[in-house]
Parts: structure tokens; sequence; C-alpha cells
């Protein structure tokens, strides 16, 4: 089992219901279903019927990016994604388990923008700027606890890709590697956004 520090909590946020804008917090409690006080914990999130999703994050490089090359401001919770993280890709989290403070969780599927996202930024270009693994994933809570800005991420169990990945990188197999990254680059987004 590996604990390898990838990354930090830059910011947290929740929307009490559908459609509203986000809050910013210092911390936040996360149960088995979703962080408390979330529109998705309770239900009231625009895909909780049909694709809901515990917990999201989104890697603050791409928010970066996306003022940069699409002079578009996803400050604020904007981007309505529960969790910012600064010094991972979170797409690397896909299949790991990791702990965010003291709460251990499951990437499960990349989270897209999706057409509502557009609607309430109010940008076409969203959608570029967080296209297929730049909008962040979805994480299922294996274990309850507090996260707070300035945490780390630790990740405890790496996916089972990228364990194959290291093992052929030791056994001189970097071609069996960059197979396997060609093979996985070419795989459709998974579920629609988190909004």
């Amino acid at each position: 089992m590996t604990s390898e520090v990838r990354g930090r909590v830059e910011a947290l946020y929740t929307a009490p219901s559908k459609a509203e804008p986000m809050v910013s917090h210092e911390a936040v409690s996360v149960a088995p279903g979703g962080i408390e006080g979330d529109r998705y914990a309770d239900g009231d999130g625009f895909y909780s019927a049909t694709d809901g999703c515990p917990v999201t994050l989104v890697d603050a490089a791409v928010l970066d990016d996306a003022a940069r090359e699409y002079d578009l401001d996803l400050a604020c919770g904007q981007h309505r994604r529960n969790v910012v993280v600064r010094g991972v890709d979170v797409a690397d989290l896909l299949d790991a388990t990791f702990e965010l403070g003291g709460a251990e969780l499951r990437g499960t599927k990349l989270r897209p923008p999706c057409a509502h996202l557009a609607d309430l930024v109010g940008d076409d270009d969203v959608g570029d700027a967080l296209r297929e693994s730049r909008g962040g994933i979805c994480a299922d809570v294996l274990a309850p606890g507090r996260v707070a800005v300035g945490d780390d991420l630790r990740v405890t169990e790496a996916n089972p890709r990228e364990l194959g990945r290291q093992i052929a990188r030791r056994l001189g197999g970097e071609r069996v590697a960059d197979d396997d990254e060609a093979a996985t680059s070419h795989e459709e987004p998974h579920g629609s956004g988190h909004e």
C-alpha cells in the first residue's frame, strides 16, 4: 500500500440546492452520502435522480488554464465542483483510493462539463475549458471525516492501471506502458456533469 501525498486542498464548496450559488467553506464534514449541506448529499442536485455524485474534485491548475486560455473566471465555485485541489491531475485518481484530510474516498468517474453548467456560468466556452478529464472527477466516500482547506490529498492505493504501468517500467516494458496510455486516452468520458 502506498501513502503518497499528491496534492493539497485549495478550496471547498457546497450548494444548498440545484442551481444555487456555491458557498465557500474553510472546512466541511464528509459522510457516505456526500458533503454535509451540499445539494447532492441532500438529494437535491440537478442530476440527483439520474447520476448523482457524492463528492466532486477539480484541479486548480485547470481553473488557472481556463482563465488564461479562455478568459473564463471560474472562481468562487462557478466550476460547480466541491473540492479544488492543487498538485494532482484528478484524472489520475480514477479507481484510486485516497485520503482527503480525515476522509477516505475512491475516484469513480470523470465529470465533464455539461450544458447545465454552461447555462449557469453564462459562457459556452466552459465546455472547451473543462473538456473531458479537465472537468474533474466524482468520488465515493469510503470513510467519513473532516476536510479543511490546506489538507493533504494522499493516495493510499493507486489505480490498477497506474500500478501496471509502474510494474511494466520496472521490467523494462516502456512500450507496454505507452500502449496502455494510448488505449486509455481514447476512452469516452463517464457520466454527465455534476452541477
